[in-house]
């Protein structure tokens, strides 16, 4: 059996890339993988809500295959990827006809599709989950979304996966938390990743501003590649204010050095797009306590893995309270961090995923 690999690979600055190279070794490990062929047996098709994906996406529609949905809303990329006729065209396949209007409006309003919840609420999956032999998710959000869609279509929830990495070493990661003019007695929250409105930095930064103000020995690292430039410019002054560094784009390396620096991870998503976040998965994996929104994408990790908070008009006064929390009882904040780790190495890792996948895989060749 030949697989063909479609995904971004490195050097792709998104997290889908990594993940697609780690997956890709695992699998070559069961069997034949190419990447990108013109011929095989079943190909396996990575799909997220970015233009990075376009090629993908066209060949998936033309030779079915098996989709992974790394986001179970691809909205945002077909307002990119779409022109108006076609847009409205395939809203209306997706909702019926008599969305024509919405699907016009929604197009006419699509400078706001960032924040705006109607964008999130119809993800737009119907094509990829059809036209598909199968679809991967990774958690049950992401697969209601796609039986919604696509009612015939298999549905096969596989954990995001994690591989240990070749950590670096307490010193060297207290020397990197040093040369950022990290405090060794802090306690040092962090915010990864591509910053989007959806990860709710501003909430964030406002939160931590108020728990500075009470608890000064607090630091908050925010390391990452700003998406929109509204969002950049409205958190300039906040990103400021005492116990907030800020580093851009972090390579593997320093990545891994930041996430051995920081206390604990802040991990809002809303509004939410089905996604599984890997950075969650990876600071949870290193037993780090990981606050994430309270929502049906984080549905299978334990009430005691994790800090939950909530969305919506409690967002903020949840924040604050687990942010006090972790802050104030050191145990709470190792307890929390071990039960997650503890969840990772026993439903997400590399080998047991992989194995998932190659068997998913032989299940729909051709």
């Amino acid at each position: 059996m030949i697989v063909g690999f479609y995904a971004p690979l490195p050097p792709a600055r998104t997290g889908v890339a990594d993940y697609a190279a780690t997956l890709l070794a695992a699998l070559r490990r069961h069997g034949r993988v190419e990447v990108a062929p013109q011929r095989c047996d079943v190909a396996l098709y990575h799909l997220g809500n970015n233009q990075m994906h376009a090629a993908i996406y066209r060949r998936a529609l033309e030779q079915p295959g098996v989709v992974v949905l790394h986001d179970a809303v691809l909205h945002h990329f077909l307002l990119g990827l779409l022109d108006r006729p076609a847009y409205v065209d395939e809203f209306a396949y997706n909702y019926g006809d008599w969305n024509r209007g919405l699907a016009a409006e929604l197009w006419q309003a699509r400078a706001g599709s960032g924040t705006d919840t109607r964008y999130f609420q119809f993800p737009m999956l119907k094509h990829a989950a059809e036209c598909a032999r199968a679809v991967v998710v990774h958690n049950p959000a992401a697969g209601r979304a796609v039986r919604e869609h696509a009612v015939n279509t298999p549905v096969i929830e596989i954990p995001h996966l994690f591989q240990q990495p070749d950590l670096p070493t307490d010193g060297e990661a207290a020397r990197y938390r040093q040369g950022l003019g990290l405090p060794g007695d802090a306690f040092v929250f962090g915010v990864f990743g591509f910053l989007r409105e959806s990860k709710r930095l501003l909430t964030v930064l406002e939160t931590f501003a108020r728990l500075h103000a009470k608890q000064p020995r607090t630091a908050l690292l925010v390391a990452g590649s700003f998406v929109s430039t509204d969002l950049e410019r409205a958190v300039e002054p906040l990103l400021r204010e005492p116990g907030i560094v800020r580093v851009p784009y972090l390579s593997q390396r320093e990545f891994w050095l930041a996430a051995g620096a920081v206390d604990a991870c802040i991990n809002l998503r809303y509004p939410a797009a089905g996604e599984t976040s890997g950075i969650a998965i990876q600071l949870m994996g290193l037993a780090k306590p990981v606050l994430l929104t309270d929502a049906e994408e984080c549905g299978r990790f334990p009430e005691a893995a994790c800090a939950r908070i909530a969305s919506g008009l409690g967002e903020r006064e949840s924040l604050w309270r687990h942010m006090v929390l972790l802050t104030s009882l050191p145990g709470v904040a190792r307890a929390i961090g071990h039960q997650g780790a503890l969840y990772i190495r026993e439903h997400h890792q590399l080998e047991q995923v992989a194995q998932q996948y190659w068997d998913t895989l032989c299940a729909y060749s051709s």
